[in-house]
């Protein structure tokens, strides 16, 4: 796909109400001629609070979201359509699919919740991380390749070990371009970056792709940095599993699964 010379400060540009062209910057590190899934995943968000936008007050909150990944996610325009499954004044289901070249590549369901006043009987999180700010840079891009990994700014807590990693992840970039995003869509356009922070076994001998991502939410997410407390196992059939204690400056805020497809590189 030809970007341009020069990719927009954003990793998509709208093109027209359901579609969107990615830039040079949405690229993946498995293969640079695909999307990276984690700001599609932001995208797919965008998206759904437009949908409830348009629809008008509503006050429903976002806590779960699924996407299971249908196929190669070329780095493409795309289009994704939201509908509504199951409605309701105080639970509803959501469904977004993404279409490249008009196959579907992601389907995503998305539960929403009725807000409470719970603050009583708040509690069972886990301590707050080291803030970023004390923390320093970790060149990630050493690492994996791809436009994506390149746009982020990445700080582990300790440096990083095989199955294991804690860390703070931003980006100066825009989820669209010329177009504001919600702290949750931003925040979740930085969570599949999870599988690549901890990694157990070099990615050039070994390719482990997650083919979903699930988050569950008991909070919403606050500010620009999306904390990322990492465990991934490999089991001895092929599947892996990337497990995540989602975090912002505040604390912990819900928590992320993936599960991954293990395989050796062939020919390494």
């Amino acid at each position: 796909m030809n970007t341009g010379s020069t990719a927009p400060d954003s990793y998509y540009v709208r093109t027209d109400e359901h579609r969107f062209k990615p830039t040079a910057h949405a690229s993946g590190a498995w293969d640079e001629t695909e999307l990276h899934f984690s700001p599609l995943g932001g995208l797919v968000v965008h998206a759904i609070e437009g949908y409830l936008a348009d629809r008008g007050p509503g006050g429903l909150l976002l806590s779960r979201i699924s996407y299971d990944i249908l196929g190669r996610l070329a780095l493409e325009e795309c289009e994704i359509r939201v509908e509504t499954v199951r409605p309701g004044r105080t639970i509803e289901l959501l469904e977004a699919v993404v279409r490249v070249a008009g196959r579907p590549v992601v389907r995503a369901r998305a539960w929403l919740l009725a807000p409470q006043d719970t603050t009583g009987v708040e509690g069972g999180a886990d301590d707050r991380l080291t803030p970023p700010e004390r923390l320093a840079p970790w060149p990630m891009a050493d690492h994996w390749p791809g436009g994506y990994i390149a746009s982020l700014d990445v700080r582990p807590l300790a440096p990083p070990r095989p199955g294991r990693a804690t860390a703070w992840v931003s980006t100066p970039l825009a989820l669209v371009a010329a177009e504001p995003s919600s702290p949750l869509a931003s925040y979740l356009a930085l969570v599949d970056t999870a599988n690549g922070i901890a990694v157990r076994e070099s990615p050039k001998e070994w390719i482990f792709p997650n083919v979903d991502l699930t988050v569950h939410l008991h909070r919403r997410p606050e500010g620009r940095w999306t904390g990322l407390d990492t465990t991934v196992v490999f089991g001895p059939t092929g599947q892996g599993v990337t497990s995540t204690v989602l975090h912002d400056l505040h604390g912990p805020v819900g928590h992320a699964q993936q599960i991954l497809t293990v395989r050796p590189v062939p020919g390494a």
